[in-house]
């Protein structure tokens, strides 16, 4: 008889209502080990005549939730459903005409109509009142396409699918960018969307020296009059001949951008000159946009394999003066866990073939860890102290070399990835950071995937685990109320306490150690080291929240964002609690606000 490994109401009931397969009338996994045998023997099934033997070692590696798949993998692996098992997308670039428009939109629905949630840039848009030469008419701009998204999301939502999630980008030297950034002032606005601006290295040297700041966008056809100058473009390979439709002052746009983000906790930033000189596949695609929690930079119909090492899990003699972290026994899951994550690629249906052909020619897993904060907790360490440091650059380091290492053996036993091209892989600013022995079996055998590690927020199966802290975030609170909606419509309220905690209160221990920190506690500068520290180590990217107490100083607030960018981050996202969204946290019976569109039940992870 399994031991049930649920020791709260809450992860019981997302285990109910998001991860038991339920076929009609019929159930099919009658407790959570069921739940885990079939995925591992789904996920299995891809290894021929030694399917029963990975079978085991997956079951092994999902049982006491020691490793936490996507939430579209767990729902997914082992059904009749036809759904994808990837979590979210970006989507290929939308074509400037309405044709291109509806054309894009159809394949989002589908998209997100089979579980995935997906990522779209909309630079490629011709901004507002510009003509449109064929239809001889003037262009509404792209935030009026991103409504039609919008209701899009909305009509899917409505009809029971919770599963979608959608990002939207723009580049911050679009003419119609104040827009965009003012977008979700108006709290009935694109609510289904996250949104990111794309701030470029040279827009913040713009920031810093006071500089002019041009608004540009491609020249379409036999287009004469204004202004021109060269730049990088979405959907462009190289530099194109840019039409400038006006200047504006760099510091008053970056003003007005982080005044809505302070205001509204919209938009984020990602700096995307970061992010593709960092892509490990610099030499052959250029991104634009993320799936939308940030923590997978993607090309256009690039695909994110996610899954997460529950940290909590290898922590012995908590809260002791003995308390160890287990290393070797973490270095061999991280190796079964890339194979288990290659594995989910063969057995994925994908929406749509483009997907598919880019999933299987970069074949890219978003390996990563939860439970960061409790473990700290648990060992004795303070988050974000000297000591919390030095235990992170220990473990993200072992994660990294050991997945990289795994990766390798996988190439060697199947084949490396078709996109490699080995020389100029290996001068990527990434792999040139890997050890010399790494980097040298690359060279000799190739590598089986792409990009190997994200940070996700892991938001839903962090939950799941017995709500340990989610992702690489500090703890929100030790005790509160959610509510989560019933498919009546009703909301029913659950207590709620962190995971560490809750062993701590085990023990009959009633005082919060000085080690014990929530998010609340720490200054935003903490926040940023932690995430500084981490991203040297993640090829891919960090979905990671600056959380701010409401009476944060506006300039303490933007110092924030162009700390981020001087600290080598590839995107920030600070939240402080507002009239428009709430607290993230509070006491008693309040519950976290829903800072991104992916709420708990939209959230795919």
């Amino acid at each position: 008889m399994c031991r049930e490994p649920f020791d709260n109401e809450l992860s019981q009931t997302i285990w109910e209502r998001k991860y038991r397969y339920r076929d009609g009338a019929k159930c099919h996994d009658q407790s959570i080990h069921d739940t885990w045998r079939r995925v591992a023997r789904a996920v299995a099934s891809t290894e021929g005549e030694h399917a029963p033997t990975w079978e085991a070692r997956f079951y092994e590696l999902l049982r006491d939730f020691r490793f936490l798949p996507g939430g579209r993998i767990l729902a997914g692996a082992g059904t009749r459903h036809r759904v994808t098992l990837f979590n979210c997308f970006v989507m290929g670039e939308i074509a400037d005409s309405v044709d291109g428009i509806f054309d894009a939109l159809k394949e989002g629905a589908v998209t997100m109509q089979q579980g995935g949630g997906v990522g779209y840039d909309f630079s490629s848009l011709r901004p507002r009142g510009v003509s449109a030469a064929q239809a001889g008419t003037l262009s509404s701009g792209p935030v009026s396409f991103m409504r039609i998204w919008d209701a899009m999301c909305e009509t899917l939502l409505s009809t029971g699918n919770r599963r979608g999630a959608m990002m939207g980008t723009l580049r911050c030297n679009h003419p119609d960018i104040e827009e965009f950034i003012d977008a979700k002032r108006d709290f009935r606005e694109l609510r289904n969307f996250n949104l990111s601006v794309l701030v470029t290295d040279a827009f913040m040297q713009a920031v810093r020296g006071d500089g002019e700041w041009p608004l540009i966008f491609p020249i379409k056809g036999e287009e004469k009059r204004g202004d021109r100058m060269e730049a990088i473009w979405s959907g462009y390979a190289k530099p194109v001949a840019c039409r400038i439709h006006r200047r504006v002052r760099a510091r008053d746009l970056w003003q007005r951008l982080v005044r809505a983000a302070f205001d509204t906790a919209e938009p984020g930033v990602l700096f995307i000159d970061r992010i593709n000189d960092d892509n490990n596949l610099y030499y052959r695609e250029r991104i634009s946009a993320t799936n939308p929690c940030g923590e997978i930079p993607l090309p256009p119909y690039g695909a994110c394999d996610l899954g997460s090492i529950n940290l909590t899990q290898f922590v012995t003699g908590a809260f002791s003066d003995q308390a160890e972290f287990a290393w070797p026994a973490f270095k061999s899951w991280i190796a079964i866990s890339v194979r288990f994550m290659d594995d989910v690629i063969a057995l994925s249906h994908f929406p749509l073939p483009a997907q598919k052909e880019q999933a299987t020619a970069t074949r890219r897993i978003g390996l990563g860890v939860t439970g960061l904060a409790d473990t700290l907790m648990m060992l004795g360490l303070r988050y974000g102290d000297r000591s919390s440091f030095a235990f992170v650059d220990r473990l993200f380091r072992q994660l990294r070399n050991s997945a990289y290492r795994s990766s390798c053996a996988l190439a060697q036993e199947r084949g490396a990835f078709p996109a490699l091209q080995t020389a100029p892989y290996l001068k990527g600013a990434f792999i040139r950071r890997l050890p010399k022995d790494i980097r040298t079996r690359i060279g000799a055998t190739g590598i089986r995937n792409s990009h190997l590690l994200a940070m996700a927020p892991t938001g839903t199966i962090s939950l799941l685990a017995n709500n340990v802290s989610s992702g690489v975030e500090p703890v929100f609170g030790y005790r509160y109320q959610r509510k989560i909606r019933q498919p009546s419509g009703e909301e029913l309220k659950i207590d709620v306490t962190d995971y560490a905690w809750r062993q701590w209160r085990m023990q009959g221990l009633d005082t919060v150690p000085d080690h014990f920190v929530t998010a609340g506690e720490l200054d935003g500068k903490t926040h940023l080291a932690m995430q500084a520290r981490i991203q040297p180590y993640v090829d891919n990217a960090i979905s990671k929240t600056v959380n701010l107490p409401r009476d944060t100083d506006f300039t303490q607030f933007r110092s924030l964002y162009e700390e981020a960018h001087a600290l080598g981050l590839k995107g920030c996202t600070a939240y402080r609690p507002n009239p428009l969204r709430g607290e993230v946290l509070g006491p008693g019976d309040s519950h976290p606000a829903e800072v991104q569109c992916c709420s708990l039940d939209r959230e795919g992870a």
